[in-house]
């Protein structure tokens, strides 16, 4: 491993998040510790230099949060995000990059990253967007977004998602949590959690990020007006 770590035993003291970091440039893993080193709840746990060494440091020091980059020797990004996710569910991915390509991002997403950022975010946001995630929700750099949304347009309705399955996967893709959601459609959070789950028993995935995926991938979704 790159850099020390402490071993696992569940979240550290006082509740802060525990995140990996795995990017194979030693320069981007010392200024994401130090970044984060600011932020009094979050605690940088481990670092990774390959997919393959993220896979066995998400095994041994079990944190909440993996910052994951999509290109790295030794085992990429997605592989080693299918790898995690299959193994330790519970996990949340980030996956933080440079490439903002459709296919980067779909194949992200559907490998079970719950999250899609660019690495020229200021740190204040990184923090955020670490904390939502940590909460179980999706996250979505603006630029990373506004490609999905573009994917949305000329969308036929799937077999099977009703109208308001569509409408709770569109608003997921923008961003929004699910309070945000019911808040737009005027609907409980619980209701919202019951119409994406079902959406997502429909595509066949698990996760909000992955059912947006899938649906944009089928061409389920049309943007909302």
């Amino acid at each position: 491993m790159t850099g020390g770590a402490e071993e696992a035993g569940g979240p550290v003291a006082g509740g802060r998040i525990r995140i990996l970091v795995a990017d194979d440039h030693p320069v981007v893993r010392a200024g994401l510790t130090g970044m984060l080193a600011a932020e009094s709840d979050l605690e940088v746990v481990g670092e990774a230099a390959s997919g393959d060494e993220a896979v066995a440091l998400a095994g041994r020091l079990r944190p909440d949060v993996v910052l994951m980059d999509l290109r790295m020797p030794g085992g990429d990004g997605v592989s080693a995000t299918k790898s995690i996710r299959a193994a330790r569910p519970e996990v949340k991915i980030m996956v933080l990059t440079t490439y903002d390509t459709d296919a980067d991002i779909l194949r992200a997403v559907e490998a079970g990253a719950a999250g899609y950022l660019l690495k020229d975010l200021p740190r204040a946001e990184l923090a955020a967007a670490i904390r939502a995630a940590a909460r179980g929700e999706t996250v979505l750099a603006p630029a990373v977004a506004g490609r999905l949304l573009t994917r949305l347009r000329g969308g036929a309705p799937a077999e099977g998602l009703s109208a308001r399955e569509r409408s709770v996967l569109a608003l997921a893709a923008r961003g929004l949590t699910n309070a945000e959601i019911g808040r737009e459609l005027f609907i409980s959070e619980a209701t919202v959690k019951t119409h994406l789950t079902r959406a997502c028993a429909k595509l066949g995935v698990s996760g909000r990020t992955a059912a947006v995926a899938r649906a944009l991938q089928t061409g389920a979704l049309r943007p909302l007006s």
